[in-house]
């Protein structure tokens, strides 16, 4: 095993080398960072507004935790998981999605004991290693929502209906729910059985990952992307008509309460999810603004997977949605930008000791406040406070101080007044605020 220590010494002997960000790890810079902001604090108000409460969990997990819920025939565990062996020889994974480890919080906290309902939202990074494309990196953030210990039909309408209340107030465009099931453990075999005898006569054509799926999960040719899997996928019978009559009144049930929601949806008849956990209801939310790569996100319920994972028996439903591609939807807003407030010119040192104390003061008080310390000229500070679309300027030099006041500055209208030094805290505050 390397350690870091060799590791360090290693790049210490390559003095040119330039350090620079992993592929595929992005660095989120301003102005886009205000859209993210933004976005961050519309989902939070959102979830909490439908009694949702935050988790957090570690970015790195034990990688049976993924290995062992994800499925051994999903492309996350066989080729993009990022895992190592700590000092310990423990096999550790940067977490490749949330939805696992909420489970085992909720477990190991044994947080149903607590409230046999548990409403969580979470907001974070997950790490795969795939090819880099715009909208979809190796490091990335989701936002998710879990909804545990409800199992009725209300709550999967519910849950969508949410989602799309969610975008509609980021105003996207063309959002369409795509709605399928994939039935549970007593309709799915005989489904799969059926997939295999189909495909069998066909293995020869399909991609190496149908091929190696074939046995294991045949029910994923419906999401490949290569061309001739789509086009034998295509004939296929779906999943829909082999559901039970269990699963056939919840899914009805679900449509029904999206109707009277009056929330717009398709079935899709070949919507599957990438885990092997799900069941029953799964769900995808598209938008016509994002070309090819047209969903926002996906979900669905996992009733096994609390009680696989250690839990008692509880029914679940979850949702994750991918913050890049709602960032690229979003793009640059001027609303959402930072204002401040006031930007406090110094034409000469005189006035300094008076503007640093009152900037820190201001700011204490709740006012969006900036100083110029470089002594640059005024003219330079102008166009800085300008840069800033700082609402007011005040300016505090020695030909101010000699009248015993201040130039308070309006940027928009351009309008100035005098301000009296003896009382131009509580008058900037009474102003500004």
């Amino acid at each position: 095993m390397v350690y870091p220590s060799q590791i360090i010494m290693d790049i210490k002997k390559n003095t040119s080398q330039n350090v620079r960000s992993i592929r595929g790890m992005n660095d989120v810079l301003a102005p886009e960072i205000f859209s993210w902001r933004m976005a961050e604090k519309i989902i939070r108000e959102n979830f909490e507004k439908f009694g949702f409460s935050e988790i957090k969990t570690p970015i790195i997990e034990n990688t049976a935790l993924f290995a062992r819920n994800l499925g051994d025939t999903t492309d996350i565990v066989k080729k993009e998981m990022y895992t190592f062996l700590d000092r310990n020889e423990e096999s550790l994974t940067l977490r490749p999605e949330g939805t696992a480890p909420v489970v085992r919080a909720l477990v190991e906290h044994n947080l149903l004991s607590q409230d046999p309902i548990q409403k969580l939202y979470y907001w974070g990074p997950m790490f795969r290693y795939e090819r880099p494309q715009k909208g979809r990196y190796r490091q990335f953030y989701q936002y998710g929502v879990e909804v545990f210990g409800v199992a009725a039909p209300q709550m999967d309408a519910e849950l969508i209906a949410m989602l799309v209340d969610l975008y509609e107030k980021f105003k996207l465009k063309g959002l369409t729910v795509k709605l399928g099931s994939m039935g549970c453990d007593q309709c799915r075999p005989k489904y799969r059985e059926t997939l295999i005898k189909l495909l069998k006569p066909s293995v020869h054509i399909l991609c190496n990952d149908c091929k190696d799926r074939l046995e294991k999960n045949p029910l994923r040719v419906f999401d490949c992307k290569n061309p001739t899997c789509k086009e034998v996928a295509s004939v296929l019978p779906s999943m829909l008509d082999f559901l039970d009559e269990s699963c056939k009144e919840h899914f009805d049930a679900v449509r029904d309460h999206l109707v009277k929601l009056k929330t717009h949806f398709v079935v899709d008849k070949t919507l599957v999810r990438g885990f092997d956990y799900y069941n029953r209801t799964v769900f995808e939310i598209t938008t016509e603004d994002l070309g090819a790569q047209n969903a926002i996100g996906g979900g669905g319920r996992y009733d096994k997977l609390v009680q696989e994972l250690g839990g008692p028996p509880c029914p679940a439903i979850g949702y994750a949605g991918g913050v890049e591609r709602l960032i690229l939807l979003l793009g640059e807003r001027e609303e959402w930008k930072p204002k401040l407030k006031l930007f406090v010119v110094v034409p000469d040192q005189r006035g300094m000791d008076k503007a640093f104390g009152l900037a820190f003061e201001l700011r204490k008080n709740g006012i969006t406040c900036d100083i110029d310390y470089t002594g640059k000229s005024m003219k330079s500070q102008m166009k800085r406070a300008d840069k800033l679309t700082s609402e007011y300027v005040l300016i505090l030099g020695g030909s101010e101080i000699d009248q015993g006041a201040a130039v308070l500055r309006n940027m928009a209208t351009k309008a100035q007044e005098l301000i009296e030094l003896s009382s131009i805290e509580s008058e900037l505050l009474r102003r500004l605020k």
